[in-house]
Formats: structure tokens, C-alpha cells, sequence
């Protein structure tokens, strides 16, 4: 009963009811397209589309949903679509798919079938979205290489509206403008025609036999069961009681968005679950006189459909509560979620940080149960909320429905919440007020307030509320009403979750908001009786996300004497870009199989710092399905691998040094029985002093240092007027694709294949070679593509490589391992924390003439590449300046935490902030702006490096003037000061920073690069080269590079993925060059072989590469060559603090504008420009993409990626629901990207330029307008003196820097009364 396209569940007698959908798709029936992200519905990436039918409505209803958190028993009835079923490269693709490739919205490929079946779900429902049902759709689905624009620019053409951004700004539409929201292509052509009509005649039927199935059945209680647990599909109300009554412990699931991932990542078991199916008294929607009934069946949208419904029916005051909900239900959790979750399970559940709830129990709900007794109503109240046995639900009863009254006149509800990110996020303090007047004289009747996201369950201000009433609605009121709040809902200094002043901040600031609101209300109906509002404070209200995005792209134009059949420079699309959006792109886990495999998983340390007394492997080693556990002692003397100049070893010791430590690893049948084996290994600690995790307390312990020294004269006689200091926190990598490998021995000759997800074969090679005490030949590894790495697949995978493959060389089997999202952040290490000081000497108008600096990195356990990463932060950190005295020096501080590693930028980042940092501080001190300053100390055009590299910043200025001018900065910085100056809770930033990227990898060795071409027979080409394809576009480069240099077209050259067997010793796939390396020894192979070839085409020059091919091989002549690069020059002396250590400098600009809510700390990122001097683009479309990709990750770099620590060393952001990257709310509204005109370089290929890295540091433009709107908060409250924020700039920074009489009222406690949270790292 399967076909590929759609798969129909019937009733399976032996379904494990604890197997999810995911792995069922992905093991059982080989259907990989879906693909692994998270395991807890965070990021998307298994999105598929499940369809039922209703046999008394007579209709299907499609959504979407995640697949790693569907128990397939759930499905009996409905249909499963994955992206394989709605069309595929040997069919036909569908539009969605095709659309999305050919606007260059895919670069690794991991999210986009996620994506894929997210807008198709939404086309299945409204064919012709508008613009806010699209980003809605995509509101749960994360990618973290494309910044998202080119997937809302390829989603806008199924709109009604076209490509228009729909904004009006100045009334003039951007289409009027001649800007359109598609790129301009240099044919002027439109961009339109060339694609696929979207026909929902077409689309795959609902399938008929669940049709008649549904409506002919009988209707009776399914029951699936395992060796552990029961599975219970009631499909009658009467059933359900029964049931709830014989199993009464046991939970009601409907969407298992609260119960999955409470068994899936805090281990709780449920050896009986009870799953209603299509009880229609469970999807009740009842309009009374008196409110609204909904059944506790309802998904979170439906619930949100049917009041929207109801809010643009009823008359305004009836549904104040009803647009609250819809408020908050906007935001809620990701449109998957939303359509799974039930009204009931939320209700039930009752998280603290419930979005619902705190609202419900404020707005007199109640709740409609019913057991085999009979029926009962109960409050939605606080003591419900707080599980107190007399309010709560008895253990055989069931929720039916939620009563919720319709508001009534002079009542008024307002929901509020602020989250690290605007949407898709849990929220840090939420809350609903109610006030209730009674008539329009404005004395409070009744008054409800509660808060979410401040204890272990929602609060209710009672008492506070209580003592409020009868007084008038006014400021004294307000007063009295927040310090009554504050000492009711009071939070200790240790409450998880910390940022606890922020938390009491936000109490009252909402309460402000709300008087606000309400207010205003007042005074519109009365506006004798009440004061106005200050216009100033009019802004508060308003919200700041409007949706609508707009972007234009500006590609460079060809030259007139380019071939017209010369691909390089045209915006070709990603090679693989529609076998991404088909799902048939194989990466790493998708590989079927071997016969035998076993699964490897790791047990970590769970001590930050300590001494392993004993390790007791008896239990795990007894669990069915366990085949081996490898400790220390089984690697003996292969357990460690030479790294630079460090050992590092794999499996930890007698010590472990850092929380994630690899102690050993457990090898089993399958991923479950690995897995339960694993927490069954008993370890024995002893804690070990000292504990170190932060740079302050590490300053005794201190790696080797660098130093770069560029005086004229000495720095001690200099006067420092500015000094300060910057902390930037860490950043992890989140690529989509966690690490993954399959090791398997070829049973002769010791020979071992090696398939990783990797950025370093030879690494890997080399460390599984030593590990296996075998020569490298015997070793090969091969890497097809690599779902996003960023830096991140390079040592710790080699690390976890080793051990695999020794685990494969033991037993003779097949090895996989995957680590899972959260294994993944603990163990791997991201970006290196900095802490930055600096001391600067300087004149009036702003020039700066000695700058002092020190960097300290947080490196993490062991050495690994942190000296290298902060060589380059030295090397790089004059950013666009020329300081005529510098002295700048650098340390890794060794803590006990997981290594960190290259990450794209690689120090960049970091250095780059620093110096802006102090720029900005300078520019205060001298009463100027930050963009007066920058200027005056930029690179002139022929210039010097501090370590005397010659420089030509020519193209440093343009970019500059361009992106003033395209940004009209100096028009709109006048705007922003209007703006600021009128509005006293919201404030407007704008801020500009230049960028000179250099590229180089220090050494010539390191940038080598080879190539093996092939000519076939036939007259068909096979390339490969020792880049790796991580999202980048390399290997479309590559062919673009194949196909100018042999004259052919690029559909006759193919490219297979990277290989130790064909390129060896390649270097490792990073540092913006490998295009530029690559692509040199790719050239050089195809010159050698035209060369040879070159006088049988003179002879036969109308003949085709068939003719030739066979001519060559008939006079034989080798059709095939390897190519070679050598390397850049590049070498630089430390001790004299000179040399040339890059090839070339990426010039860039950006500017950004951002709007901060001084009440919330929120903001939202209004619009950006970037321009860009890329030499000549080989690529446009990549360029772009890596530009724009590189600037989103930049901007979450600084603004919303915090990682958290617990003061014992343990990572708290551990998956997407605790670590926020970029999502599509946090786009700019407006983005633009142009890029400089063509400019020659004679070394490079083709006179190109790297563009994977430089763009991350445009991110700290968002900081910047941000530092710039939070100043002009400060200087309208009498704030003086300097602003030192720190990175990442989350809510809680903005927030507590914009301080006002809320901050000042809130309790402080004193550090060392309490043990925190977490500790700032």
C-alpha cells in the first residue's frame, strides 16, 4: 500500500508506537529526502504535508507538519506527501521546486525540502498567496546559508501581487521606481515567462481508498502496541472515557508537540499513551451568547483561523480577547508546530512560558471536562495553572472544550511578549492584562494581570490587582500598580533562564504598554475627561515588525567581446539546485545502508573539569542490540593524533577537561539501541580545581601570545584620552547538517573507505590512517557535498572519524555515526569569545594617531586553532584604517570548555568589532559621528599595512561613496534624528561600516590546489578537484571554469564530488579560496589537455569533441591531465612584524537602519545596503548568495546568538529551541546588494575575488544602528558618558542600556548572594 509519491497509512498490528515518522521515512522506506535538523520540530528541515478527510464536512484538509515528532500511529487514514511525491528530476519537478533552485534560494541544500514543502502546502491551500501567508509559511523552517532573500524572492512569484514589496514607502510602489523585487538580469529580460505555471488541477489526488475507508469503517479503538509502551486511538468520545479511566496516568496526545520532546530530550517514559482520532466533540466550535467554545481538539491554526473569523464578524468590543489570542498566536511556536499542537495539549500543558495560557487566565475561561462521572467546569485560574490538586483536571478526566466570553464595553485586553527572536521563539517574560471599567468614568471595576516565562508556572498578579481597584485610571495609578507587580511577582537571582533583571524589567514595562493602550482608548471615546498622551509616547503602541520584504540586486553587466557560449560571469544557477528542491541530492546519512552496519554514538563528560575514578560498562554492555563499548584503554596508544604543534587525544583519559568531553563510545545494531546503551554507562567523578570558563578569570593561564607591532615612535609618552573594553560572546556553527560519517571496511588488504561530511579529507585520511596504524593509501575518503560547515567539519570531525573507524576496523562492519543536534553543540566548539581592550591617542577632528590593543580568546580546552585564529584577528584588525602608531597583541586563554575552531571570518569578526568599537567611542569624544571618523581614517588610495604590505584602497573609497549614495545616508540620517526626537519609547539607528577583507592563507603550502580532467571517447568531461561543495557553488564554478577553458558547453562536463583517490594532499576547503585555488589547477589541467589537442582540432575545426576524442586516442595522445596550483606567495616574519602575507583585499560597505523598542529591548532591522568589489564575479548569483548568506549569519553573530553556560560549565542552548539563528523575521525589510563594477586583478582566476567570509563582519552594521539608537535613547534621558555594549546585542542588552524610571524601580540583588544561571563566557 505504499507508493513513493504519497504514502497512506493503514492499520499496522506491529508499528512500535515510539517510531516517528522521520525515522520511518528515512530507514524503513528509503525515502531521504526529508531530512534530520533537530528531532524537536525547531528548524524545519523534515517538514512534510499530511492530508486527512473529514467524512461529515466532505473535505480535506492539508498542513504541514514535522516529521521528527509524529508518532506514525498517529497516521492511520491520512496521507503523507514528502518532497519526493511532488516531483523529481526523473518525472517531472514542480514548480515549487523548480522556482526555488532558479532563483538561487539553495546553497547547501539541507533545509530546502523543508522549505519545498512548506510553500507547497501553503499552494495546496491558497494557490495564490498574499506576501504574509508566505513568510507565516516559512516562519518555522531555518536556513542558515541563503539569509533567506532569494527564497522569498522565489516564493513572491506564486503571489498575486508579483514581485512588488508592497511597502508604498514615499506612496511610491518600488515597481513604479523601476526597481523590481527580482534581480536584474542584463538582457532586461523578465525573469517571469522562463518559469513553470503553477496548475492545482495537477496536483496528486487525495487518496480514494482513505476516502471510502474513512467514510465506510467501522468506527472502533485502534491499539498498537511494543514491548514497551501502548499506543490507544480512541475514536469515540465514549472510548476515550473508558480508556482515560482504565489507563488514568496515562497523557492525551494529539500533536506530541509537548510530550514528544519531553520524552525525546528529557527522557520521560509513557508505557501507555491515549491518542483521540477524529472525535468530532473534540473539534467543537460553538458561537453562544456569552463567548466562544472551542474544542480542546482544535490545532493552535485552526484556533487562529477561527478567530480571525470571528474578529472581523464581531463588533470590536465584543473580541478584545480574541485579538489578543490572535496576537500571540501569530507568533507562536513555527506553522508546523501551530498545525499539530492542540488548543487542549497547550492548555494542559501548561508550560511557563505557555503564549496562551497567561491570557486565557486572565479573560475568565473555563474549562469543560468530562469523566465517566459526568461533566464539571472548572476555572482556567491560577491555582489551574499551578497544578494545585483542587483546581486541576482528576486523573481520569478529560478536557472537552475552553469556554472564552466575549469582552464586554469599557473592557480592554492586551496581550504583550518578548522573545530573543520576534517569532519561532519561546518567550522570555509574556503577558495578558484585562482591565474592566464598567462605565466611561474611568475607575478600574476589575483588573486582571498574569505573566508567563517568570516561574515555574504562569503568575497572577492577584493581590496588586486587587488593591488597584476603584482607583482612576492615571500615572499615580500606574505608579502605585508597578511596585505593587514588582513585589508580588518577584524572581530570585538564581531563576532559570536568567537575564533576571531584565525579566523584572519587562514586568513593568509591559504594565506601561498597557496603560498606554488603554489610555488612548479612553481618550479617543472621551477626550475631556482624560489627558492626552504625549505624542512622544504615542510610539510605544505601535509594533515594530511590518513584513513586507523588498530587495534589489545589482549584477555586474559582460563585457561586449565575452562568447556568447562563455559561461563565466553569467548568474548560472547551483548545480544541484534542483536535486536540493527534489530532494535527490545524497548527502552523508541519506547513503543506504550497509549489510550489517552498526551505529556508534558517544557518552560525554558531564563534569566541566574532573578526575574519572571509574567507568562502569556492565549494565550497557548487557542491553540487547550492543555489540561494543570502546574506552581509552581499547585505543591504548592510537588514541591520540599530532595536531600543529599539540596532541590531542580522542577518548578522554583519566580526566576530562571540558562538559562534552569524549569519554567512550558505544557501538550497537541500530541508533535507539545505541542510544538507551549510552545512558546506561555509569561514570564516577571526582572534581578537579580550578574551574576556568571565562577570558577575566583565565588571564594566569595563558597560551603563547603574538604580537604586531607599527611605531613610529614609542607609546609611552603617548596621552590615551579613550580606553575601554569589548566582550564578544561565541557563536556555534549550526550548520544544517549535523556531523556525519559512514566508515566501511572493504574486507582486504585493510583497505577502508571513509564517506564524512567534511571540509578535510586529507585530515581525515591522515588521522584514520594513523588511528588504524595503516599506511594513507590504504585510507579513502570521500566527500559528495556537505550540508553547511562553516568551518565547523574540520577537526572535531577528524576526531570523531578516528574513533569510528577504528570501531569499523575492529569488528569488520560498517560504522555510521551522526551526532544529533544537541551532541552536536555540546561537543564541537564554535567561534572563539573575545575580549578586546583598547587604549587610543587622537586629534579634534577625529583622526586617531595611536591605538594600543589587546585581544584575549577564549580557546577552549586545547590549543587546536586558536593561535592561528588569532594571528589572523591581528593581521586584519586595522579593518579600513591606517593607524600611524599600533600596537596590538594577542592570547588564547585555555578554559574548560569544548575547543573552539575556525569559524567563517576566522578571528575577522571579532578584530574588526573591536577596532569599530573603539572608532565609535573616539567619534563620541569628539562630538562627531561615527562615519566622520571612519572616513578620516581610512586607506588612502596607495598605501602601507601595519605589517608594510603594499595596498591599493582605491576601490575601499568607491564602495564607500557608492553605499552613501545608494543608501542616501545623508537624507536618511536627518529622518532618523526626526524621527528620534518625536518618539521617546522607539528609537531609530543608522549606521555605516566599511570592510578590507584580506585574503590569504599565510603560508604558499597551504594554498595549493590540483586537479584530474578526463576526456571520455564520447567527447564528455569529468573533472575533479580537491575543493570541497559545502553550499558554496564550488563545483559549478568549477564547470564554468571547464567549460570557458575547453570551449563546450556546460552540460557536456561533469563533476562527481572530491576524493583522496583522484586529488591527493588537498588542503583543507575554507578560507575564501577555494574557488580562487581550485579553479586555477582546474584551468591549468584544461589547458594542458587543449594544448595537446590543439592540432587535430586546427586539422578538423568544424568537428565535434566526439571526433576529436577518438582522433586523439587513434594517434594516441592522453586525454587526460592533472592540473596544479601552486600557491599565492605569502609568508610574513613575526619577529620583525612584517611581510605579504595575502594575496588581495575584498573592499565592501554596508549600511543599516534599525528601529528599537525602548520599552522591550526589541528592533528590527528596517533596511540594508551592501556594496561589494569583487573583482569580476565568475558567478554573480553565488557571489550574491554567499554575500548576503554571510551578512545574515554576521547579523545573528551580534545581535540574537547567545550561547548560555551554567557556572559548573554546562551548555544550556543545545537545539533551536534555546539557540536562536536568523529567521526570516529577522531579514531587513529592504535589502540591496551591487556590486562594484569589473576591476582586473592579474593573479587571481579570471581576476575574481573570495567572497565566502568577508560578508559576516557587514553584520556589525546592526549592531551599530543599534549602538546608535540606544545612544539616542540614553541622551534624551540625560545619560551621559560613554555606551559600552557588548556582543551579541540581544533584547535584554538593548533593554537595560535604555534606562529609564522602569529600570531604576526594579530590585537588584547583590552579586555573591546568589549562585546565577548561567556565567556571561
Amino acid at each position: 500500500t505504499m507508493s513513493v509519491s504519497q504514502m497512506l497509512f493503514y492499520s499496522k498490528k506491529n508499528v512500535d508506537p515510539e517510531t516517528m515518522l522521520l525515522p520511518y521515512l528515512r530507514r524503513k522506506l528509503r525515502l531521504t529526502g526529508t531530512k534530520y535538523g533537530c528531532g524537536g520540530g525547531g528548524c524545519g528541515a523534515c517538514t512534510v504535508m499530511i492530508s486527512r478527510y473529514n467524512p461529515i464536512t466532505k473535505r480535506i484538509r492539508h498542513h504541514p507538519a514535522n516529521a521528527c515528532l509524529i508518532p506514525i500511529c498517529s497516521l492511520y487514514g491520512a496521507a503523507v506527501t514528502t518532497v519526493e511525491g511532488i516531483g523529481s528530476t526523473h518525472t517531472r519537478i514542480h514548480p515549487v521546486q523548480e522556482r526555488i533552485a532558479k532563483c538561487h534560494g539553495t546553497q547547501c541544500g539541507f533545509c530546502t525540502p523543508g522549505m519545498v514543502m512548506s510553500i507547497y502546502t501553503l499552494l495546496r491551500n491558497h494557490p495564490e498567496p498574499t506576501l504574509d501567508q508566505l513568510t507565516d509559511a516559512l516562519g518555522g523552517n531555518l536556513c542558515r546559508c541563503t539569509g533567506y532573500r532569494p527564497i522569498i524572492d522565489a516564493c513572491k512569484t506564486f503571489c498575486k501581487t508579483s514581485g512588488c514589496c508592497q511597502s508604498k514607502e514615499n506612496g511610491i510602489c518600488c515597481l513604479d521606481q523601476g526597481i523590481n523585487g527580482l534581480p536584474e538580469f542584463e538582457e532586461g529580460s523578465e525573469v517571469k515567462e522562463e518559469f513553470l505555471p503553477l496548475d492545482p488541477t495537477q496536483e496528486l489526488i487525495f487518496p480514494p481508498e482513505l476516502m471510502i475507508m474513512a467514510e465506510k469503517q467501522p468506527q472502533r479503538t485502534r491499539m498498537f502496541g511494543s514491548e514497551r509502551m501502548a499506543w490507544f486511538s480512541p475514536v469515540t468520545l465514549k472510548e476515550l472515557l473508558e480508556l482515560k479511566f482504565k489507563y488514568p496516568q496515562a497523557p492525551v496526545v494529539m500533536g506530541n508537540t509537548s510530550v514528544g520532546p519531553e520524552v525525546k530530550f528529557k527522557g520521560v517514559f509513557h508505557p501507555v499513551v491515549i491518542s483521540p482520532d477524529r472525535i468530532e466533540e473534540l473539534s467543537v466550535v460553538i458561537h453562544a451568547s456569552n463567548g466562544l467554545t472551542l474544542g480542546a481538539g482544535l490545532s493552535l491554526a485552526q484556533v487562529k483561523d477561527i478567530l480571525a473569523d470571528v474578529v472581523q464578524k464581531l463588533p470590536e468590543e465584543k473580541t478584545q480577547m480574541y485579538r489578543a489570542l490572535l496576537k500571540h498566536l501569530r507568533t507562536l511556536a513555527g506553522s508546523q508546530i501551530r498545525n499539530m499542537a492542540s488548543l487542549g495539549g497547550h492548555i494542559i500543558s501548561r508550560h511557563p512560558d505557555s503564549d496562551l495560557n497567561p491570557l486565557l487566565a486572565v479573560g475568565n475561561c473555563t474549562l469543560n471536562l468530562l469523566s465517566k462521572e459526568g461533566k464539571r467546569q472548572i476555572p482556567l485560574d491560577e491555582q489551574f495553572l499551578s497544578k494545585c490538586p483542587n483546581a486541576d483536571l482528576k486523573p481520569q478526566e478529560i478536557l472537552i472544550s475552553v469556554n472564552i466570553p466575549y469582552s464586554r464595553k469599557w473592557e480592554f485586553v492586551s496581550a504583550f511578549r518578548q522573545a530573543q527572536r520576534q517569532e519561532n521563539a519561546l518567550p522570555i517574560v509574556n503577558s495578558g492584562m484585562r482591565v474592566f471599567f464598567g462605565e466611561e468614568d474611568g475607575i478600574i471595576r476589575e483588573l486582571s494581570i498574569s505573566y508567563g516565562g517568570i516561574g515555574p508556572t504562569t503568575i497572577c498578579a492577584k493581590d496588586s490587582c486587587q488593591k488597584v481597584i476603584g482607583r482612576h485610571w492615571n500615572e499615580e495609578m500606574l505608579d502605585t500598580a508597578c511596585r505593587l507587580v514588582l513585589n508580588e511577582v518577584s524572581l530570585p537571582g538564581s531563576a532559570p533562564g536568567g537575564k533576571v533583571e531584565f525579566k523584572r524589567t519587562l514586568i513593568i514595562s509591559f504594565l506601561f504598554k498597557f496603560y498606554l493602550e488603554v489610555s488612548q482608548i479612553l481618550k479617543k471615546t472621551n477626550s475631556v475627561h482624560y489627558p492626552s498622551l504625549a505624542d512622544k509616547y504615542a510610539s510605544a503602541l505601535e509594533d515594530l515588525h511590518s513584513r513586507h520584504h523588498c530587495s534589489t540586486l545589482k549584477y555586474q553587466k559582460i563585457g561586449p567581446k565575452q562568447h556568447p557560449e562563455d559561461p563565466v560571469g553569467h548568474p548560472i544557477m547551483h548545480l544541484s539546485g534542483v536535486k536540493h528542491a527534489t530532494g535527490e541530492a545524497i548527502y552523508c546519512d541519506d547513503m543506504p545502508p550497509v549489510d550489517q552496519e552498526l551505529f556508534l554514538t558517544f557518552v560525554t563528560s558531564s563534569r566541566a573539569h574532573a578526575k574519572i575514578l571509574s567507568i562502569d560498562l556492565s549494565e550497557a554492555l548487557s542491553m540487547p542490540g550492543v555489540v561494543d563499548i570502546m574506552t581509552a584503554e581499547h585505543l591504548s596508544d592510537v588514541n591520540s593524533f599530532c595536531f600543529f604543534t599539540e596532541t590531542e587525544t580522542f577518548l578522554a583519559t583519566d580526566k576530562v577537561f571540558c562538559v562534552g568531553h569524549l569519554v567512550c563510545a558505544v557501538l550497537a545494531d541500530s541508533e535507539v539501541q545505541a542510544k538507551r546503551a549510552a545512558k546506561r554507562v555509569k561514570i564516577v567523578y571526582q572534581d578537579l580545581e580550578p574551574l576556568i570558563l571565562t577570558i577575566e578569570v583565565m588571564s594566569s593561564m595563558l597560551m603563547p601570545g603574538y604580537y604586531l607591532f607599527f611605531l613610529n615612535t614609542s607609546l609611552t609618552f603617548m596621552y590615551f584620552p579613550v580606553t575601554g573594553e569589548i566582550h564578544m560572546g561565541g557563536q556555534e556553527h549550526f550548520y544544517m547538517e549535523t556531523q556525519s560519517m559512514l566508515v566501511v571496511p572493504k574486507g582486504e588488504d585493510q583497505e577502508i573507505d571513509v564517506y564524512v561530511s567534511t571540509q578535510f579529507p586529507k585530515y581525515i585520511q591522515d588521522i584514520v590512517a594513523s588511528t588504524l596504524k595503516l599506511p594513507a593509501n590504504k585510507v579513502m575518503c570521500h566527500v559528495r557535498r556537505v550540508g553547511g560547515a562553516f568551518g565547523g567539519k574540520a577537526f572535531k570531525t577528524g576526531t570523531i572519524a578516528a574513533v569510528t573507524a577504528f570501531a569499523a576496523n575492529k569488528h569488520g562492519r560498517a560504522v555510521r555515526c551522526v551526532l544529533e543536534r544537541g551532541e552536536d553543540m555540546l561537543i564541537t566548539g564554535g567561534r572563539h569569545p573575545y575580549l578586546g581592550k583598547y587604549k587610543a591617542g587622537f586629534m579634534n577632528d577625529g583622526r586617531i594617531l595611536a591605538l594600543d590593543m589587546e585581544h584575549y580568546s577564549n580557546a577552549g580546552t586545547s590549543l587546536e586553532e586558536s593561535l592561528f585564529v588569532i594571528e589572523m584577528g591581528l593581521l586584519k584588525m586595522d579593518n579600513a584604517y591606517k593607524f600611524p602608531n599600533l600596537r596590538c597583541q594577542g592570547w588564547a586563554c585555555r578554559t574548560n570548555l569544548p575547543s573552539n575552531t575556525a569559524f567563517r571570518g576566522f578571528g575577522f569578526p571579532q578584530a574588526g568589532l573591536i577596532t569599530e568599537s573603539c572608532i565609535v567611542e573616539v567619534a563620541a569624544k569628539c562630538g562627531l559621528s561615527p562615519e566622520k571618523v571612519r572616513m578620516i581614517n581610512m586607506y588612502k588610495e596607495i598605501d602601507q599595512t601595519p605589517y608594510k604590505q603594499e595596498i591599493n584602497a582605491k576601490n575601499l573609497a568607491q564602495c564607500w561613496r557608492e553605499c552613501m549614495a545608494m543608501s542616501s545616508y545623508s537624507e536618511r540620517k536627518v529622518v532618523v534624528e526626526k524621527f528620534n526626537m518625536e518618539n521617546y519609547w522607539k528609537k531609530k539607528g543608522l549606521s555605516m561600516v566599511p570592510l578590507k577583507f584580506p585574503v590569504g592563507l599565510g603560508s604558499r603550502a597551504a594554498g595549493q590546489a590540483a586537479a584530474l580532467v578526463h576526456i571520455y571517447l564520447d567527447g564528455s568531461v569529468l573533472v575533479t578537484h580537491g575543493g570541497i561543495e559545502m553550499g558554496q557553488g564550488v563545483h559549478t564554478k568549477m564547470i564554468q571554469v571547464a567549460s570557458r577553458e575547453l570551449r563546450m558547453p556546460m552540460s557536456n562536463v561533469h563533476l562527481r564530488g572530491t576524493s583522496t583517490e583522484t586529488v591527493p594532499n588537498a588542503n583543507v576547503s575554507g578560507g575564501s579560496v577555494v574557488a580562487d585555488l581550485n579553479g586555477l589547477a582546474v584551468k591549468n589541467a584544461c589547458q594542458t589537455l587543449l594544448k595537446r589537442l590543439e592540432p587535430i582540432i586546427s586539422k578538423n575545426p568544424k568537428g565535434t569533441w566526439k571526433d576529436w576524442a577518438q582522433t586523439a586516442f587513434n594517434e594516441s595522445i592522453s586525454l587526460s591531465a592533472v592540473g596544479y596550483f601552486r600557491g599565492y606567495e605569502s609568508d610574513m616574519n613575526w619577529e620583525k612584524g612584517e611581510g605579504h602575507p595575502f594575496e588581495y583585499f575584498v573592499y565592501g560597505a554596508a549600511c543599516s537602519e534599525v528601529e528599537i523598542d525602548c520599552l522591550t529591548g526589541d528592533h528590527k532591522n528596517i533596511r540594508t545596503d551592501i556594496v561589494m568589489d569583487v573583482g569580476c564575479s565568475i558567478n554573480p548569483a553565488l557571489d550574491i548568495g554567499q554575500i548576503e548568506g554571510a551578512f545574515i549569519q554576521g547579523m545573528g553573530l551580534y545581535t540574537i546568538e547567545e550561547l548560555n553556560y551554567s557556572p559548573q560549565g554546562v551548555l544550556h542552548t543545545r537545539g533551536p529551541d534555546q539557540y536562536k539563528i536568523p529567521a526570516i523575521c529577522d531579514m531587513p525589510t529592504q535589502l540591496h546588494i551591487s556590486l562594484l563594477p569589473p576591476s582586473q586583478n592579474s593573479n587571481t582566476l579570471y581576476s575574481s575575488k573570495g567572497l565566502g567570509e568577508s560578508g559576516v563582519f557587514l553584520g556589525c552594521s546592526v549592531f551599530f544602528a543599534i549602538h546608535d539608537a540606544v545612544s539616542a535613547a540614553r541622551r534624551e534621558r540625560g545619560l551621559r558618558g560613554p555606551l559600552r555594549l557588548n556582543s551579541p546585542l540581544t533584547p535584554e542588552k538593548i533593554r537595560m542600556a535604555c534606562e529609564d524610571k522602569f529600570t531604576k524601580m526594579i530590585p537588584r540583588d547583590e552579586p555573591g548572594s546568589y549562585v546565577p544561571w548561567n556565567v556571561p563566557i
